[in-house]
């Protein structure tokens, strides 16, 4: 049970629908897992969702339902929008599974045998979003930076896991591998938070049953049950096999967690000294990116501005919002969402370049070649290739290159942004060339060398988008005539092949591949 490469998104809270937000991380994570699987890895993906804790019971009894009803009524609803959407995850798994709940006792077990959990009194500022105690840090104005509400002042006897004793080692580990924490200004944001000044020390990981009995109960009291963050964050591991999967090691050291900066400080402090405590081995990266905002404020359920996905996908299709999210945000930086926005995208990028691009090519094609592909340059035995097919065929080697270079750095958006400018250049060369014009002036092979390239440029970005409008490039290769090219690619060398169209493929006109987007 090893892999290549593998992918989690976090496990997603239960108290509302899906919004922009997880779609976002959702959406990059299934580009990267599809990317790598056309890469020829094995690759694993896992998403789910967290069931515990005090937001899951306010949001149940809300709802007039007992949490465990609640709960797996919400998190059907989650599985069912991401799999309506296309998400192509491996696991998804909820904190209420078997092998998550064996797995969470298990590690509790082994800190509190290694002495690394003791009991204590304990008075703070709690926020219910947060499902945790506030420091300073963390408030401003008297609320939740992230969910701005006033926290609650709790007092509690509770289990504390000895967190602080492994900073001095966090911060050592930070160091020495720089790639643990992308973009590197975050693991400058979780330095600060283990400084001695930082208020951070060691984590409440315990509820009384008396006040919250919808949870893990602990293996060495049942009086209480288990904090849902250290609940949670465990979900990782067991999903990759831990502990009975023999390879589940392997896979675990080629994880790479995608997270919103909003929960930066549980997984970047919580989960790696849990990690240590348990004498467990550290994930590959953890990949944090920021918010998408509106009007200049944060979305999210619980400011109440949410994006719904499923609304999304009625009124432009899904792919175009897919690609707005991808195309937007630079990982790691925020984003701005607007339909307006959102309406320029489609328009310009996926109608006006990728859709025009594609339908002048192929109903030029079916007028002046009878819809085939024309034979290559020296394969007619005359012709050799010209300064504008040469031009483009480095350029799109050049582009499968960048965009593989790019998504190794989880740098979405400038995959796509290459992409398009070798689009955008093809179109201005077919403009250049005109070859309606090389058409009545009997220079037949120039209009073949166009079209054959234009092809050739189609094809390229057919297999480049896969990853991150797999429904689209699914439909740009069938037009081609290359239905059965994705079964056998390897990127990004395939992408950057010339003349793999076999001369004489049957080509496929039909409707806009992207139609202009309504007003919003």
């Amino acid at each position: 049970m090893s892999a290549a490469f593998a992918i989690t998104t976090p496990i997603y809270y239960v108290n509302g629908a899906p919004h922009i937000g997880h779609t976002y991380t959702t959406c990059v994570a299934d580009t990267l897992a599809r990317w790598r699987r056309l890469r020829g890895e094995e690759v694993y993906f896992q998403t789910g969702t967290d069931v515990h804790g005090d937001k899951a019971v306010e949001a149940a009894l809300a709802a007039g339902e007992a949490p465990e009803a609640f709960t797996r009524r919400m998190s059907a609803e989650w599985r069912q929008t991401w799999d309506e959407l296309g998400i192509a995850y491996d696991r998804f798994i909820q904190t209420t599974d078997a092998d998550h709940v064996a797995g969470v006792k298990l590690i509790l077990q082994r800190l509190w045998e290694r002495g690394e959990i003791t009991f204590r009194e304990y008075e703070g500022l709690y926020c219910v979003g947060c499902e945790r105690f506030l420091s300073d840090r963390d408030m401003q104005d008297g609320l939740c930076r992230d969910h701005e509400r006033a926290p609650e002042l709790r007092s509690e006897s509770n289990y504390f896991f000895r967190m602080s004793r492994h900073f001095g080692w966090l911060a050592r580990t930070l160091e020495e591998q720089p790639g643990l924490i992308r973009p590197a200004r975050y693991k400058a944001e979780v330095l600060g938070m283990i400084r001695d000044d930082s208020g951070l020390s060691d984590l409440c990981i315990s509820r009384p049953r008396q006040r919250l009995a919808w949870g893990i109960e602990l293996p060495f009291d049942s009086n209480y049950v288990c904090y849902v963050w250290f609940d949670a964050l465990l979900n990782y591991l067991v999903g990759c096999g831990f502990p009975e999967d023999s390879g589940w090691e392997a896979r675990w050291r080629n994880t790479h967690h995608l997270i919103g900066k909003d929960i930066l400080k549980p997984h970047g402090v919580f989960w790696p000294t849990m990690l240590h405590a348990a004498g467990l081995p550290l994930y590959r990266s953890l990949n944090v990116h920021g918010f998408w905002n509106m009007e200049d404020r944060k979305i999210g359920k619980s400011l109440g501005n949410m994006v719904d996905p499923r609304v999304m996908k009625q009124r432009y299709g899904f792919e175009p919002f897919r690609y707005f999210l991808l195309r937007e945000m630079a990982y790691g930086q925020d984003g701005s969402f607007s339909e307006a926005a959102l309406a320029r995208r489609i328009d310009a990028d996926l109608a006006n370049n990728l859709g025009n691009l594609l339908s002048r090519t192929l109903d030029m094609l079916a007028r002046y070649c009878g819809g085939r592909i024309p034979t290559p340059p020296g394969q007619d035995g005359a012709s050799t290739e010209g300064e504008a097919e040469r031009q483009l065929r480095e350029a799109t080697a050049e582009t499968a290159a960048a965009v593989d270079r790019f998504v190794e750095e989880v740098a979405l958006h400038r995959a796509l942004e290459a992409i398009f400018a070798l689009l955008n250049q093809t179109n201005r060369t077919l403009e250049q060339c005109a070859p309606w014009k090389a058409a009545k002036e009997g220079r037949q092979k120039d209009v073949e060398e166009i079209l054959r390239t234009c092809c050739n440029v189609l094809r390229a970005a057919g297999l480049l988008l896969a990853a991150f409008l797999p429904e689209a490039a699914a439909e740009i290769l069938s037009r081609l005539g290359a239905a059965s090219a994705l079964k056998t690619a390897r990127l990004p060398e395939d992408a950057a092949a010339w003349n793999a169209l076999p001369p004489g493929t049957q080509t496929r006109k039909a409707p806009p591949l992207f139609p202009r987007a309504p007003r919003p």
